[in-house]
């Protein structure tokens, strides 16, 4: 008799102010202290509704990345994306902006000025071990969303329900947005597969427990199925964002915007970083590793690295 599945395990968001200058804030859920990964997932931001004439919406200038990729979907909104491959991309809703940062890249990140309320969630997965100091790269793709019975999905990375994302991924990977009709919705999963479901509006049950909106429910390997339920109703459609993918198998390092793999190799990252945009003190060893400095909308300078903890930066995952 197969074991029963583990209990969805409930993981709370906690405020964060995106920019050091302050302005958007968003709900983060991964990674949690209980929590690094979900599959190679490591990093879930959650965002708005806001209004950006109100708030001063996205702004976020030029600043580094290493051996992930960033993945930003929107429910509502504009966001301009530019980076050191020379990319210029505004994302909108139910359209994918996929960075692959590999050795490294940079990006800033900027609301357009005809913006409505901005609204959507960013994420991060994490390179494996043999992509991770690979060459950069940008995708953007528009999935086709369509329909089960009364609810409304869109796969925009990976495979889920039939449809699939011609977009490239480094290890076995789902992600999609779902919006939640009358009834139940029954997918087939992977059983050997992590899942994380963000609600974003309303209450949804999966398998019959309960997932409160801005919550992210963790899935443990061991269902070949989710049955999706609309529990409650909130101010929006009850959208979900699901997540999920083979375990990662890999400890990380992720300090600030980079991932690594040993403490000296952050803290190399760091000072090249500072040293690529004139604030070294000289222990840069490679300050062309991140590629031109980006130019941001506003005109603002690039975001400097912030000092590194006095302690030994740790693996986990």
């Amino acid at each position: 008799m197969a074991a029963e599945p583990a209990p969805v395990q409930i993981i709370h968001p906690r405020d964060v102010v995106l920019a050091p200058t302050g302005g958007l804030s968003v709900r983060r859920t991964l990674p949690d202290r209980h929590r690094s990964l979900i599959g190679a997932w490591c990093f879930l931001d959650h965002f708005g509704p806001e209004d950006p004439a109100v708030h001063g919406g996205m702004r976020v200038a030029p600043h580094p990345h290493t051996s992930l990729q960033t993945v930003t979907w929107l429910f509502s909104g504009h966001v301009e994306h530019r980076d050191s491959l020379g990319t210029r991309m505004v994302v909108r809703p139910g359209q994918l902006n996929l960075m692959t940062a590999g050795r490294g890249i940079n990006h800033s990140e900027y609301s357009t000025p005809d913006s409505p309320v901005l609204h959507g969630v960013q994420l991060w997965t994490a390179l494996p071990a043999a992509a991770r100091l690979g060459d950069p790269r940008f995708d953007h793709f528009e999935p086709e969303p369509f329909g089960i019975g009364d609810h409304r999905l869109s796969v925009f990375l990976g495979t889920l329900a039939g449809a699939s994302s011609p977009v490239g991924t480094f290890s076995p990977l789902v992600g999609a947005e779902i919006v939640l009709g009358e009834g139940d919705l029954t997918l087939a999963v992977e059983p050997t597969w992590e899942y994380g479901l963000l609600v974003d509006s309303g209450a949804i049950s999966v398998d019959g427990e309960t997932i409160a909106d801005n919550e992210l429910g963790f899935l443990a390997p061991g269902r070949d199925r989710l049955v999706l339920r609309r529990e409650s109703a909130g101010p929006r459609p009850t959208r979900i964002v699901l997540i999920g993918g083979a375990p990662f198998g890999e400890q990380i390092i992720m300090w600030w915007n980079f991932i690594g793999r040993t403490h000296t190799e952050v803290v190399n990252y760091q000072a090249n970083w500072q040293a690529a945009i004139g604030r070294s003190d000289g222990n840069g060893t490679n300050p062309r590793q991140f590629g031109p400095i980006t130019a941001a909308t506003g005109g603002e300078p690039p975001i400097p690295a912030p000092p590194l903890p006095p302690v030994h930066l740790r693996p986990r995952g």
